[in-house]
């Protein structure tokens, strides 16, 4: 998929030209813009420009003619000019750097300006022998933190968050069907049971020509090279840094294969215990009895079936009792997409969002959505153009005003509520009892110890004015490690104040995990998914957030925004009276 190439090049423009003389503010804004919408983008823009030529890539968001100029240059040349010149310029990794917490675009500069740092492999000479306190605008505090963030980034090498890696095997497939070729296709392994980070993509497609697959393979949009070629299995690295295994199968074995190359290693251990304790012999051909013959393959649920067991969602094939509850036949009904009334975390152009309260809504119209809650940022958040009361009392009588006007969707006032150091709230009590629920978040002082941080977090819980803890442990995959929590305690008190729980489904968030969702259980917590939205196609992203609550075995009933929107508020009024 072009989208992350074409994304990394304009992040890395919009570095490049915040260390150019003169003033590029505006062209640093829409390359960084036009970069937020292209990694966030489930459709490929190679596709969308074949399709509908410049005038569809316009049609993105954040896209106008001269950006679409680029596009279409990377598409049909695989260069672009800008790029290629600003880098001899600046030869430094940008994209591997600046993920580092405390460097930004100017501090790499300077690294490579005094120290000769151009990659990470340099930062880590240089912060092996101390140079990095020495400089101005760092310090030994400064140069420690930067040490754990370069630790945090090379641990997490060769994983890819599931955000990007999903709609690259979707790309694939899409290219794999468009061929003709192919009967039946699926994603597998972890990337199928959406794990938040995936090493590696699986997929599985039939077909009556497997040569013409495997020849076709390399020929692919998406790929950077080829590692192994077989009849039936083809592995290649993709351009966007990740290796993938295209395997063709026969008709009658996909179902097989499908289960076995989806679950765990654990998971497809304990299934081939029970197919070993009736007798039967299981792989990824088929089910077999002692005579050899196919009990079952075509089809995964017959797989399951003739087991004696009950289907699960790929997301719960961790091992973490399914097998047990599949024999049982008590299988919980997960929550699923189309559960989903509504968004409770989403920001507009009144902070740091991209698009207005009326393209927010519209959108969220146009995917069948009944509700969508605005929670731009408070004003300590001065970074993200966060408001005070006054501008919350303008915000909020607009949105009144849209209300009365709009039809099909709600627009529900709200706000991202910082959560100060002390544990205090970055809003007026008149302001937060104005607004229809608050969602509340910490974004600064994130160092704090265990017992600090969870005192702050569970005393804005306490304080009655916050309906949604959101992201709450503060992780960023593959860049910033949670904030330390003392999580049964954090639960506890979301239990006992009717705090949900937030399961942000930004990809680089995720947050909660499905480990720590899976631990909430055992609490009688609530919990809100939602996409933590900074301009309108983010509204997609919705999916995400519920495979990680799957992952977690969370049920409809357990997520708020799963009621309609007359239930929903009446719920954040009860709150607000307890």
């Amino acid at each position: 998929m072009l989208n992350s190439e074409i994304a990394k090049m304009f992040e890395e423009i919009a570095d490049m030209l915040e260390l150019e003389d003169g003033d590029y503010r505006f062209e640093v804004r829409a390359y960084r813009k036009a970069a937020l919408s292209l990694n966030t983008m489930q459709e490929d823009v190679g596709y969308i420009y074949k399709k509908g030529g410049a005038e569809a890539l316009m049609e993105i968001s954040g896209i106008g003619k001269g950006l679409a100029g680029k596009i279409i240059e990377y598409i049909n040349t695989g260069k672009m000019a800008k790029h290629e010149q600003l880098k001899k310029k600046y030869p430094i990794d940008f994209e591997n750097l600046t993920r580092i917490p405390g460097i930004g675009a100017k501090k790499a500069f300077k690294l490579y300006k005094y120290l000769k740092v151009k990659d990470v492999r340099d930062l880590k000479e240089v912060l092996a022998k101390h140079k990095i306190r020495d400089l101005e605008g760092f310090g030994e505090k400064s140069e420690e933190e930067i040490s754990k963030g370069t630790a945090l980034l090379e641990s997490s090498k060769g994983r890819m968050p599931i955000g990007n890696a999903l709609p690259e095997a979707e790309s694939i497939i899409k290219e794999l069907e468009a061929s003709g070729l192919i009967k039946r296709s699926s994603i597998a392994g972890s990337a199928r049971r959406m794990r938040d980070t995936v090493g590696d993509l699986d997929i599985l497609v039939t077909s009556d020509q497997p040569g013409k697959v495997m020849k076709l393979i390399p020929k692919l949009s998406q790929i950077k090279s080829v590692a192994l070629m077989g009849p039936t299995k083809t592995t290649v690295r993709l351009k966007a840094g990740i290796s993938c295994d295209v395997r063709v199968v026969r008709d009658e074995s996909f179902g097989a294969a499908l289960q076995y190359f989806t679950g765990n290693k654990d998971h497809n251990i304990k299934v081939r215990q029970v197919a070993i304790k009736k007798g039967y012999k299981l792989n990824e051909y088929g089910l077999f009895d002692k005579k050899g013959r196919n009990l079952a393959g075509s089809e995964e649920k017959s797989v399951y079936d003739k087991l004696g067991m009950e289907i699960m969602d790929p997301e719960m094939r961790e091992n973490r009792g399914e097998v047990e509850l599949s024999i049982k036949h008590k299988i919980p009904r997960l929550v699923q997409l189309s559960d989903i009334k509504g968004d409770l975390h989403v920001h507009t152009n009144h902070s740091d969002g991209s698009n207005t309260i009326l393209e927010m809504a519209e959108y969220a119209r146009k995917l069948g959505l009944e509700y969508i809650g605005i929670t731009d940022h408070t004003k300590s958040e001065y970074v993200a153009h966060g408001m005070d009361d006054a501008k919350f009392a303008k915000h909020l009588a607009e949105i009144d005003k849209l209300n009365s006007s709009i039809e099909g969707v709600t627009i529900l006032k709200s706000a991202e509520i910082d959560i100060l150091k002390d544990g205090s709230l970055d809003l007026s009590r008149k302001t937060m009892e104005a607004l229809d629920y608050r969602l509340a978040s910490v974004h600064t002082n994130l160092n704090m110890n265990m017992h600090d941080m969870t005192n702050r977090i569970i005393k804005a819980m306490e304080s009655g004015y916050v309906d949604i803890l959101a992201h709450p442990t503060d992780r960023i995959i593959n860049t910033r490690n949670p904030i330390q929590l003392d999580l049964d305690k954090m639960f506890d008190a979301a239990d006992k104040n009717g705090v949900a729980l937030e399961i942000d489904g930004y990809p680089d968030r995720l947050d909660l995990n499905d480990e720590n969702i899976f631990k909430a259980r055992n609490y009688n917590v609530q919990f809100a998914i939602d996409t933590d939205s900074h301009r309108d196609t983010h509204l997609e992203l919705m999916r995400y957030g519920v495979s990680m609550a799957k992952r977690g075995w969370l049920q409809k009933k357990s997520i708020i925004n799963s009621l309609g929107i007359k239930d929903l508020i009446k719920r954040f009024k009860i709150n607000k009276t307890q």
